[in-house]
Order: structure tokens, then sequence, then C-alpha cells
């Protein structure tokens, strides 16, 4: 009995010994080897694990990292600077402004006699004597500018203060010559960016002139101490911030205000006056000022 299982053990390792030997032994299928390694690689790929080794995934990675880095530093660098703009002043402004002072001098011909423009407030007539005048004025003014622009559409503009010297000399009547100190205000009117102004000034003060009426010359002037008036209006042309011409009409006006007539009885030299009317030119020279921002 021992030795039939003896026998019995020993067939069956033959026969798992032969099973062994046979399944080494049977050759590898190509086809189902390429559908393994497909099979492999589709799952590699599938779990983001490249074919290629580590190393050079790892390399490959670091390089697209920094694509990455360099695009974002190059988005940030792109940023657009704005810089702010600046609105230049109006050209006006730098002519017009507060506390400029300017030397100006004009020069006029006066041939055209009028009647007094006032004689309405004192009750006379309006006309005119027998005696006329030609006048020819030069005049020295110091224009201070009270401020800067303002004022609505074509009021805008500022003030000046003027403290002027005339000597004026005089081709047509019996007295000679003229010296005058006056002073008054000058209205500029400046519309934006124009090089051309309009102004309107009035000025008044004394006088002294070598009077004939004394000497007996009909309708002369009755003393040398006299008063004067000045009204003007024309154009003002900027050349520059520091130079300007200015062109327009004058009225000048010569009187004693009937201080040679005296009082009744003691009669004295009538006093009769001047009115005159002609044009004017002139020169403006900035002497002093800096330009600001005056609205």
């Amino acid at each position: 009995m021992r030795v039939r299982g003896l026998l019995v053990v020993l067939s069956l390792a033959t026969i798992l010994v032969a099973l062994s030997a046979s399944a080494q032994s049977i050759p590898t299928d190509p086809a189902r080897n390429r559908e393994e390694e497909s099979s492999s690689v589709s799952t590699a790929s599938s779990s983001g694990i490249s074919s290629e080794s580590l190393p050079e995934a790892a390399e490959n990675e670091a390089t697209a990292k920094a694509k990455n880095d360099s695009s974002e530093g190059a988005k940030s660098a792109a940023i657009v600077v704005v810089r702010p703009v600046h609105v230049k002043p109006g050209f006006n402004q730098d002519i017009f402004y507060r506390n400029k002072l300017e030397f100006s001098l004009d020069g006029g011909w006066l041939p055209v006699n009028i009647p007094f423009p006032f004689d309405f407030m004192m009750g006379d007539d309006y006309n005119t004597y027998p005696l006329k005048y030609t006048l020819v004025p030069m005049i020295a003014s110091l224009r201070w500018q009270l401020g800067g622009l303002s004022g609505p559409l074509f009021l805008r503009g500022n003030w000046d203060l003027e403290f002027s010297g005339a000597v004026v000399a005089i081709p047509r009547g019996p007295e000679t010559r003229y010296f005058s100190y006056i002073m008054g205000m000058r209205r500029n009117f400046v519309p934006r960016n124009w090089r051309v102004t309009p102004y309107f000034d009035w000025r008044a003060g004394l006088g002294n002139i070598d009077a004939k009426g004394p000497l007996g010359v009909p309708y002369a002037q009755g003393q040398d101490f006299t008063f004067t008036l000045n009204m003007g209006s024309g154009l003002r042309y900027n050349v520059s911030p520091k130079y300007a011409f200015t062109a327009g009409l004058n009225w000048m006006h010569i009187s004693n205000a009937n201080l040679s007539q005296g009082t009744p009885p003691n009669w004295g030299v009538r006093n009769y006056g001047i009115n005159v009317v002609g044009p004017m030119i002139g020169l403006d020279i900035t002497i002093h000022g800096h330009p600001r921002q005056s609205e």
C-alpha cells in the first residue's frame, strides 16, 4: 500500500513538471504584446505619465513653468503709463494779469474841433468857436494792471490804473505848447486767445499853457493854469507778452473851469477852452510782472 501511494505521488509530480516545461516552451504572440503595450501607453497617458523617462519629464515641466512666468512678466511690464495732460492757459493770460506794470508812449494828431461833450450838464449850448486848434500830444504813461481776467463773454477783461505825463505841441492856435499831468483808468476787453483787444480809457489832470487870452487874443485861453480831460478808445495788438501796439481815437479837453473869468463886477478873461479829437498810436512795453493763471 505504501509503495502504491508513493508511485501515485511520483506520477503527479512528473505530470506537474511536464506541464511547467510545456508552458515555458509556448511562443509569445506579437499582436497580443502590441495590444498590451498600447494599453499600457494609453493608461500611462490618461494618468499624465509620459513615456519618456522621469528626468526628461521634470525638465519639460520646468521649461513650461519658466515660459508661463515670462509670459506673466511680459504682461505686467506692458502697463500703459497715462501722463497727465496739462492744458495751456489762454494766450492772453500771459499778457493781462494782476500787478503787471507797463510803460507806454503814445502820440497823436488831434485836428477836429468839437463842442464840449458835457455842455448839457452846465446848461450851455453845443457850439464851437471861430478860433480852431490842432494839438499834437506825446503822452508817456505807467499802467498798473489791478487784477486778472474776469467777466462774462465780451465784457471779459481787466482794469489798468494809469499815471501819465503829456507834452503837447500846438501847431494851430495862438498858444504854442501845453504840459500836463493826468491819471485815470483803462478797461481792457479781452476775448479768449485774441491778439487784438479793444480798450476804453479816461483820464483827468492839471496842466500849464502859454495862454494868450490875457494878451487880448480873441477866443484864446484865459490863463496859464488849466484842467484837462482825456477819453479814448481803440485796439491793442499784442505782439508778445512783452510788447504791444495800440491805435485809436482820443478826445482832449483843456480849460480853466472859468477861473479866469472872475466874479462880477471884476470880470476877467473869458474861458473858451479847447476840445479836439483825433487819432492816437502807441507802444506798450512790459517792465515788471510775472504771468500767472488769472482765472
